[in-house]
């Protein structure tokens, strides 16, 4: 069910939004592929991070609970999300900065955050969000900053090319499959976007994506 905007919920209907987190953690092992999305996120007190499309939260408190010194930011289009997050965050001891916005028009200045995240988001989008919201992602990066991402991928086996076939179909993964989010990252204006693993599910394989903002050359005097 889509809203006005556009956007989908937690597992494409409202009413199935408490099952979300159940279903992350029994069917795709959370734990596995968020923790190692967080240990090349390199994330350290002091840094601003964001997680784009932050749902209930679970990244982004694992996020500050890594390094509490770090200041945490979620952003995403569902309000009835962002309220199960501020629960579980309160109940974590985690303080969270939370807000209401879209991938592809980021309510931050240029350059706000070291770090930013995404985990399982890049594939509600159709592909003209998916190119905006890489760019918005570059925008409020600071030059230097690092974009991680867990997504669906190209299949990584035989056994995962039929559900592969069957997923390129419903919502926008599309993309995803035929592996173009990277290219879509190096347009944005990224450098060094590229897969750099992959992890296994029911539905597929997800892809871990790296990508940096490069820092500005520095130009020679004559």
């Amino acid at each position: 069910m889509h809203n006005e905007r556009g956007f989908i919920p937690a597992l494409g209907f409202g009413a199935l939004t408490p099952l979300y987190d159940p279903a992350l953690r029994w069917i795709m092992r959370e734990d596995a592929f968020r923790g190692r999305l967080l240990d090349s996120a390199d994330i350290r007190d002091g840094h601003r991070v964001l997680d784009v499309g932050c749902g209930t939260g679970t990244l982004a408190i694992l996020a500050k609970q890594r390094a509490p010194g770090a200041d945490v930011a979620g952003v995403d289009p569902d309000p009835r999300v962002l309220g199960l997050a501020r629960e579980k965050a309160a109940a974590a001891g985690v303080a969270l900065e939370l807000a209401v916005g879209f991938a592809d028009a980021l309510p931050y200045a240029d350059g706000a955050f070291d770090r930013v995240l995404s985990s399982l988001v890049f594939h509600h989008l159709d592909r003209r969000t998916k190119r905006r919201a890489a760019a918005e992602v570059w925008r409020v990066l600071r030059p230097g900053g690092t974009f991680r991402m867990v997504d669906f991928g190209p299949p990584q086996s035989l056994v995962l090319r039929p559900i592969a076939a069957v997923i390129r179909h419903l919502e926008e993964t599309e993309d995803n499959v035929a592996g173009r989010l990277a290219g879509f990252l190096q347009e944005a204006g990224f450098s060094d976007a590229r897969i750099s693993g992959y992890h296994g599910t029911v539905f597929g394989s997800l892809a871990f994506y790296e990508a940096r903002r490069a820092e500005p050359q520095a130009t020679g005097q004559g």
